[in-house]
């Protein structure tokens, strides 16, 4: 099937980062009212990882870039445009990404973070890929970082036993394609706001209106719905888009949120289990960073190899939701 251009932002290296810390379920279960067997039972979630005191966003978005860039064979002073994705920036200005361009010693280019909450990450690799399907960039770095451990509320169970820190970052390079299909890449991207649903997920906090940081609030029930029926729509339109459909994935890396939501996804969308990467029971749901975590493990451990076919899709909180379908 034909494209309209034959410039492709190809993947070439995917790295992640946790802290040290970890936080398991039993660990929880001595703060607040919860089990092991509750949260696993409603979540797949068996452990997440607490950035360190004095560990920022920013911080854990510099080493992922820096093995993303190791397993990409290419240097910091290749990169030209750094795409950060989060909701936990360290400051409210400068930007997240900046921080990270200088402590990788890149003194050009362009750097900005980019806020979709739990879609942030393919909201950043679909912007990332305009850049550089317009010819005005040659090598990215996308990254989604969190320390969503920030802005919980510990003593509320229903949301603090869900999130865990950590980044994920991808290489993102421009390359002459032959412009259809087949070609390695972002193939396409789809992306969907509904701002009506604010009350569903959001922080009761920000500089212009409570001049707080805030906490995590979420009606769970609705966004479990929500979940599952939004993110149908973005994958469809991505299949659309190809000629592609779900029996020609070799992976399925969704938003890791909840293993009963990406679950009933992929059955809604026949798309096989034995497709579908998990990290959820080792990271928790790590917004922004979790796509990006997810692909790192795949990467490392041999699954997602050059020429697969591979979908990603998240919702986030406003709400947000995307998909991307690339060939790796």
């Amino acid at each position: 099937m034909p494209f309209s251009t034959k410039l492709r932002s190809v993947i070439t290296g995917a790295g992640g980062y946790l802290p040290e810390k970890c936080l398991t379920n039993a660990d929880l279960a001595k703060i607040v009212d919860t089990s092991d067997e509750w949260i696993l039972q409603r979540t797949g979630i068996r452990e997440r990882h607490i950035a360190a005191e004095g560990e920022t966003t920013s911080m854990l978005a510099t080493h992922a870039a820096r093995r993303a860039l190791a397993a990409a064979g290419c240097n910091a002073a290749d990169i030209d445009l750094i795409v950060l994705a989060t909701s936990t920036p360290d400051y409210t200005f400068p930007a997240a990404a900046t921080q990270v361009q200088s402590a990788l010693g890149i003194t050009s280019g362009a750097a900005f973070d980019l806020q979709a909450v739990c879609s942030g990450f393919v909201f950043a690799l679909a912007t990332a890929d305009k850049f550089l399907c317009s010819g005005s960039h040659r090598r990215a770095l996308v990254i989604g970082a969190e320390t969503f451990s920030r802005i919980l509320d510990w003593s509320d169970r229903t949301t603090c036993v869900l999130f865990g820190d950590g980044a994920g970052a991808v290489v993102l390079e421009a390359r002459e394609s032959a412009g259809n299909s087949s070609d390695r890449g972002v193939l396409t991207s789809h992306l969907r706001s509904d701002g009506r649903h604010r009350e569903k997920l959001f922080v009761d906090g920000g500089p212009s209106s409570t001049q707080t940081v805030g906490h995590l609030r979420m009606l769970g029930k609705d966004v479990f719905r929500h979940a599952v029926g939004m993110v149908t729509d973005v994958i469809e339109d991505a299949f659309k888009a190809t000629g592609y459909g779900p029996g020609d994935l070799d992976w399925f890396v969704p938003h890791q949120a909840n293993e009963r939501i990406i679950n009933a996804s992929a059955d809604k969308l026949h798309i096989s289990r034995d497709k579908i990467v998990k990290t959820v029971a080792l990271h928790g749901n790590t917004s922004a960073a979790s796509i990006p975590l997810a692909l790192s493990v795949a990467c490392a451990d041999g699954r997602i190899q050059p020429g697969h076919l591979v979908m990603i899709e998240a919702m986030g909180g406003g709400f947000t939701w995307g998909s991307a379908l690339l060939r790796w």
